[in-house]
Order: structure tokens, then C-alpha cells, then sequence
């Protein structure tokens, strides 16, 4: 998935907002600036209407899906501009259209008043190039189903691509969640602010190319609302690391120590302490179980590989970290136990992870030194809810975390969330493929935040930048060799990399 904003820069805003901010932005942009609803509807659908003719210089026919409310309307105004223009367009109408109402109304009557095909919904024809969906926009709030459903089918199985105006009908504006039915969009245009579902759970796999017009609504309507979440990627974070200076050694990185490795789960402590050296930690420390030493260090021998089976052979190394990582491969038994208890009573920052976050689940405490990086499962064990919950709710689910628990808090998946504690609206990673989702990502992301945290960042700084780079590793990753089969581990390369622009 890409982003532009149209017709000539590769860049989103970074304010993401509810569907509700955005509602209220249009009123006050109507009843305190002065803007005419027309107006904004006109500017909307020539804004469409504009990205059409760039995307699609060759359409010569559109079907124009509108539905009852002002997301109908602003189709309205796509359609007697196409039409204007010469080209061959049917509007099919989703539900009542005597339900039509204001400035929608309005649009309707002046395209019956000018001649246009309008007719009620009922099959889309095969001879159109383009199909426009402006039925439902962002006021949904329950599945789709009836008649809007069976048009969202017949889009989604027609050859033609289909424009999303403001947001593919059927996603749900907020949390991204499909309600039973989306529209497959090549392109959605959205306007005046920019809505977290089009980039987290379904809203990527929907929404496709994203597109954005502010329709020239003052900036003073923005100042009125904190955004719900900031839009963050790696183009951005980049610049949260600085060129080193000559005059350096491995002290000045920091030392992370990675603790897990139970029994047959050695790999993932493993991926993370690499993933920790690979973005610059000065030294990694694995405490491990004896029987992945020799493993670790046939791979891997820049990992100082301990054996460590009890805490009496933990102590030693708690006292030389700076940050500690745990949680891949702890194991929730007696071992796992005694090497999260000795974590916590050291007096370093953690990154958390993995079975720690369980165990933390089981004994919630609070401390603001750590980054809690928790998948929807690890977040509904945290918050006593199921997985379905979190994922309806994931910016509100990564706040509730980090106001039980403190620090940062990110709650991984598609769109991976960032909360901190602050004035700070949340932040939502935008970069990331579904190559991704394999074993061991997680544990090289608790890794890279580990090494982040161990060259100095600030807690919230290195739990965005690494969010961020880790996705980035892996798009880089998928380019290289594609995103069906790609390994956690592919992405060390790549890291090293990212953290050296040339």
C-alpha cells in the first residue's frame, strides 16, 4: 500500500482522527468559518473527480454507487463532473432516495435536473471502467448487509477498479474492523483528516492507495481537537538517529541483556540479542539455558552466550546491563519465574515481552522504566478481555495497557500502536507487510528496542523509532525476496542498513 497526498508529493499528514473529530471539523468549518456545506461537498467531489482523471486518464465510463448520506453526495458531484467532461456515467442509487437530505439532496436534484442516469441499484454494468463507491463513508458503525452488501460483492467481482471516496464503504473509520463486508478499493481519497482504520486491522488490505485532500479547511478547525493518534514511519524516525562521533568505544552503546531460552525455545532469545547488535548495542549478554550456548555461539559468537540455570548465575549479569530484554522463550514455568522476579528487582529498563508479559498479567505491578510489547493475545491476558475486543478497540486497548502499567506500551499487529505517557497523542506505525507475520518478528523487535534503549534514546523515542525500523527491515526484506516466506531472521541485514543511510 502506498501514500500520496494529490497531485505531486508522497506524503500523508501524520494526524490521524475519528470519524466523529472529522464530523465535528465539518460543522465548525461550516458554522464558524463560514464554508458552506456545498462548498466543501463541491470541493470534495472534484477532488475525486481530479484524482480520477490523474489515476485514470484513459476512463471513459463510471458507475457512480451513492448511498443516502453526504458520503451520496459528494458522488453526486463525481458524476455530473465526469459527465460534464464527456463521460458516459450511471449513477445506481443504494437505499431510499427520498432519504436523501441537505446538501446531499441538493446534488442529487441538480444532477436529475441536468439529465443524468440514475437508477436504483441492481447490478453494475460490465461495460464500465471505473466504479465509484459513495455509499456509506464513515458513519458505519454495524455490518453491512441487504442490498448494500450485494453492491459491495458486485464491485469487489467486477474487472473494474473502484474508487473509495473518504473511506471504502463497509470498514469501520476508528478501528479498521471490515463489518461484514468492504469494498476492495485501488484507491482511496480521503478528506479533512485522515482516519486510523484506513491503516490498521482490515483497513489495509481494503483501502489501497491512500490519498488526501484537507478541501482548504482553515487550520485554526484542526487546533479545536487533539488527533486520536499520530500517523508515524520509518521516513520520519529516521532522523532520530545521529551520526556517531569517531572518538568512541563499545562502552559509550550501552549493554543489553537478553534473558529467555527455556528449554527448546532458544531461538527466540537468540533472534532478539542479534537483532540488538545489529542496530548498534556497544555489548549483548544472553542468559540462557546451558543447552543453547553452543548453538548461540557457532552462529552467532559476537552474543556473550551464558549458561545461566538458577539467579545465583543471573546476579552477575543484572549488575552489568543497562537495559535488560525479556520474555522470548522465558517459559512460564519455575525457571521463567525466577529470571522475571530477578529482572524486575534490578533496577534496569526493561523491554517486556512475550511469556513476561504473561507472567505480568498474572501479578500486575506498574513502573515507568520499560516498554511492554504485547500482541493482541498478550494484551487481552493484560486487560482481562479477548483477542476480537482488543482488536475493535486497539488505540483505546494500548492506553488502558499504559495507564495499568506505565512506560510505554506497544501493541503489535497491523498498524502497531505506541502509547506513551503524556501530553502525546498515541502513535500508529503505517509501514509493515504481511511477510511479517511469521514467528520471531516480535522477538527481533524486542531486540531492536532493547539496543535503541542501550545507546541512550528515551523510552518513548525508542519505542516509535524501533517500531518503525522493524517494519521498515521487513518491507525492505519483502523486496528483496518477497513477502511469502520471509524469516524474522532476514531482517538482520536490513537493519543494519536502515540504521546506516548512505
Amino acid at each position: 500500500m502506498t501514500f500520496r497526498t494529490l497531485p505531486d508529493t508522497d506524503q500523508l499528514p501524520h494526524a490521524l482522527y475519528t470519524a466523529e473529530q472529522v464530523r465535528g471539523f465539518d460543522r465548525m468549518a461550516i458554522e464558524r468559518f463560514g464554508i458552506p456545506g456545498l462548498t466543501l461537498m463541491e470541493r470534495a467531489g472534484q477532488a475525486a473527480f481530479d484524482l480520477i482523471r490523474y489515476r485514470w486518464p484513459d476512463v471513459r465510463s463510471l458507475a457512480v454507487l451513492t448511498g443516502t448520506g453526504n458520503n451520496g453526495g459528494d458522488g453526486f458531484v463525481v458524476a455530473r463532473l465526469a459527465r460534464q467532461a464527456g463521460l458516459t456515467v450511471r449513477v445506481l442509487q443504494l437505499g431510499d432516495r427520498d432519504r436523501l437530505r441537505g446538501d446531499a439532496a441538493a446534488n442529487a436534484a441538480r444532477w436529475r435536473d441536468e439529465g443524468g442516469d440514475w437508477q436504483p441499484f441492481e447490478a453494475i454494468p460490465a461495460d464500465v471502467d471505473l466504479i465509484v463507491d459513495a455509499m456509506l463513508g464513515t458513519g458505519l458503525e454495524r455490518p453491512v448487509g441487504g442490498q448494500w452488501a450485494a453492491a459491495i460483492k458486485a464491485a469487489n467481482a467486477h474487472r473494474a477498479p473502484c474508487v473509495a471516496v473518504d473511506l471504502p464503504s463497509g470498514l469501520n473509520a476508528d478501528s479498521g474492523i471490515m463489518l461484514g463486508a468492504a469494498i476492495q478499493a485501488a484507491v482511496t481519497i480521503s478528506f479533512i483528516g485522515l482516519k486510523p482504520g484506513l491503516f490498521m486491522a482490515d483497513g489495509p488490505d481494503f483501502a489501497g492507495e491512500i490519498v488526501f485532500d484537507g478541501l482548504n479547511v482553515p487550520a485554526a478547525v484542526y487546533a479545536s481537537s487533539v488527533p486520536a493518534a499520530r500517523r508515524i514511519d520509518w521516513r520520519k524516525q529516521a532522523a532520530m538517529l545521529t551520526p556517531r562521533r569517531r572518538n568512541t568505544h563499545k562502552g559509550h552503546f550501552g549493554h543489553v541483556l537478553v534473558i529467555g531460552g527455556e528449554h527448546g525455545l532458544g531461538g527466540a532469545a537468540r533472534l532478539a540479542a542479534e537483532a540488538a547488535l545489529r542496530v548498534g548495542s556497544g555489548l549483548v549478554s544472553l542468559a540462557t539455558r546451558s543447552r543453547h550456548v553452543a548453538p548461540v555461539l557457532a552462529a552467532r559468537p559476537e552474543i556473550m552466550a551464558h549458561a545461566v540455570e538458577d539467579v545465583a548465575g543471573l546476579q552477575p549479569l543484572l549488575r552489568q546491563a543497562s537495559v535488560i530484554a525479556i520474555g522470548p522463550g522465558l517459559g512460564r514455568g519455575e525457571w521463567g519465574r525466577a529470571m522475571w522476579a530477578a529482572a524486575l528487582a534490578a533496577g534496569r529498563p526493561l523491554v517486556v515481552d512475550a511469556d513476561a508479559l504473561h507472567l505480568l498479567a498474572s501479578e500486575p505491578i506498574q513502573r515507568e522504566d520499560w516498554v511492554l510489547t504485547p500482541h493482541p493475545g498478550e494484551a487481552a491476558a493484560l486487560l482481562g478481555l479477548c483477542s476480537a475486543e482488543v482488536n475493535a478497540q486497539r488505540i483505546e486497548a494500548a492506553q488502558r495497557i499504559q495507564r495499568r502499567h506505565g512506560g510505554s506500551v506497544v501493541l503489535k499487529g497491523v498498524g502497531s500502536i505506541v502509547a506513551s505517557a503524556g501530553m502525546s497523542p498515541p502513535a500508529l506505525c503505517s509501514d509493515g507487510n504481511p511477510g511479517m507475520a511469521s514467528g520471531g518478528m516480535g522477538d527481533v523487535l524486542t531486540g531492536v528496542m532493547a539496543g535503541l534503549l542501550a545507546q541512550g534514546m528515551a523510552l518513548r523515542d525508542a519505542a516509535e523509532t524501533a517500531v518503525c525500523l522493524h517494519a521498515a527491515a521487513g518491507d525492505a526484506a519483502a523486496v528483496a525476496g518477497g513477502e511469502r516466506g520471509l524469516l524474522a531472521g532476514d531482517l538482520a541485514a536490513h537493519l543494519r542498513a536502515l540504521v546506516n543511510p548512505r
